[in-house]
């Protein structure tokens, strides 16, 4: 199926289906940060390294979910000028080699109009939508839009998701679930929660989809780890975007740790994922 022909949940779903890895690996790109030109940089450079799929944050002024390190590169964004719109052309650069996921707020979906904005995010050749600050269900006209031209509006779901907003969740799902596999905000930690097994098992059994865990996931062993507690993806984010901002080559620096990460996935292991 060729990338002009296939609708971005038909890609989403092919993308999980040929990694070669334990797991399909998901790294972070902030848009527009350091620039919005080193922003394509780096996720081309998450793709040569081995990315499944790519997911590309929006920076906003409030991002509820982001933690500190993010929440620092979106404001270092949109200081050095980075819009929606330049986010956009980052999504349109990428999306031709990979799938590509935008993060964003409610605000910004709601602002231009929801069909002006979903029709301005296929145009881009992006293959879904997260949108963390809205609740599933109670907005039925972007998944209902998103449905209509074949993009993925994913959910989310937390260990404190009760079981009947879970089959809810998982009954509606396109493209994957991503299971926040941790209370609280985006950011590296020491270790996974202990129960994430467990989650994950709970997610899997609510839906068909995919299910991509993160939060919280910075190192090959722990990418591996979610991967072998059941998660079909996993999702990095701050040890990259925290990469971009501490290296003078930020591409490089970024490829580099998704290059480990690939390695800690793969099906047999090896020195990255120790």
């Amino acid at each position: 199926m060729s990338t002009a022909q296939a609708t971005g949940v038909e890609r989403l779903a092919e993308a999980f289906a040929r990694s070669d890895k334990l797991a399909a690996l998901m790294p972070y790109v902030m848009g527009g940060f350091p620039t919005l030109e080193e922003s394509l940089r780096i996720g081309e450079s998450c793709v040569q390294a081995g990315a499944d799929v790519i997911e590309l944050g929006v920076p906003y002024s409030d991002p509820l979910a982001d933690g500190p390190v993010i929440h620092a590169a979106g404001t270092s964004a949109l200081a050095a000028g980075a819009s929606l719109a330049g986010v956009l052309e980052v999504a349109r650069g990428l999306a031709a080699s990979v799938p590509v996921v935008l993060m964003c707020y409610a605000n910004m979906v709601f602002a231009p109009g929801v069909e002006a904005f979903v029709e301005r995010l296929e145009r881009t050749g992006a293959s879904g939508l997260i949108v963390p600050d809205l609740p599933h269900g109670e907005a039925p006209e972007v998944l209902q839009a998103c449905d209509r031209r074949g993009l993925a509006l994913v959910g989310l779901v937390a260990p404190t998701t009760t079981p009947e907003r879970l089959a809810a969740i998982g009954a509606d799902a396109r493209g994957f679930v991503y299971a926040v596999s941790v209370l609280g905000t985006t950011g590296e930690r020491s270790a996974l929660g202990g129960d994430l097994a467990r989650m994950l098992a709970r997610v899997k059994a609510s839906t068909r989809a995919p299910v991509a865990a993160g939060f919280g996931i910075s190192t090959p062993a722990q990418a591996r780890e979610a991967a072998q507690a059941g998660a079909d993806g996993v999702i990095v984010g701050s040890r990259l975007v925290r990469a971009a901002g501490e290296s003078s080559d930020a591409a490089g620096a970024v490829g580099s740790l998704v290059g480990e990460l690939a390695a800690g996935l793969a099906p047999t292991g090896g020195a990255a994922a120790r």
